[in-house]
């Protein structure tokens, strides 16, 4: 008979209140930028809904931007962890790529996970300072990809895997916003369609022909 697994210990009282503190933050950030509006929504107030300092704020978010982003940085970060251990089984580059994206995402078992998404997807489309953030983060989780694939992995040049994971966090993008407007219920499960679909259309992308509308006029 099998030894049943050990329970993960758990964390220390000092990261439990960190844990406490950053959900306190995210979900009161969320709620009031959601009611009030991003940018009139000001840190001071922020900081006295949740009845912590200034200074705890920083050490957990280094902006109101990164709070508005926190539920899709969560996403990556996972996604960054995965890709840590993930072993590819004879797969294309994107293909293995996208494989670990979706193992993170089933991994989001938050049940509010998918409505702070939907919320940190408003906020990105209506305030130019988030959107810049998301990129700026997209960035950043691109260039720590490539670290990690290229400690394990041979691989081609950094050019063709950079573009690989452009490729697979646009893919991502698009099928987000498409899962945003698409009337609710706003689930993981609808945003994991949108993301396979996205997917699938890739090769179709990649090989589009462009031709010269007809004029009218033209016989």
């Amino acid at each position: 008979m099998s030894t049943p697994a050990a329970p993960e210990p758990r964390p220390p009282l000092r990261e439990r209140k960190k844990q406490r503190t950053r959900e306190a933050l995210l979900a009161t950030g969320l709620r009031l930028f959601a009611e009030r509006g991003f940018a009139e929504t000001t840190l001071d107030e922020l900081c006295d809904e949740v009845e912590v300092s200034k200074r705890t704020f920083f050490r957990t978010f280094a902006s109101k931007e990164e709070v508005a982003m926190a539920p899709l940085h969560d996403l990556w970060e996972l996604f960054l962890r995965e890709l840590a251990t993930a072993t590819p089984a004879g797969e294309t580059l994107v293909e293995f790529l996208h494989g670990v994206l979706l193992t993170a995402l089933e991994r989001m078992t938050d049940p509010d996970w998918p409505r702070r998404v939907l919320v940190s997807q408003r906020l990105a489309e209506r305030n130019p300072s988030v959107a810049a953030y998301g990129l700026y983060f997209c960035d950043r989780t691109t260039r720590a990809a490539l670290a990690l694939l290229r400690e394990r992995f041979t691989l081609p040049d950094d050019l063709t895997v950079l573009l690989a994971l452009d490729i697979l966090i646009a893919a991502f993008h698009r099928a987000q916003e498409a899962w945003a407007a698409a009337p609710g219920p706003h689930t993981r499960d609808g945003l994991r369609e949108h993301a396979d679909a996205a997917r699938t259309v890739l090769p179709v992308v990649l090989d589009a022909p462009v031709r010269a509308a007809a004029r009218v006029g033209d016989s």
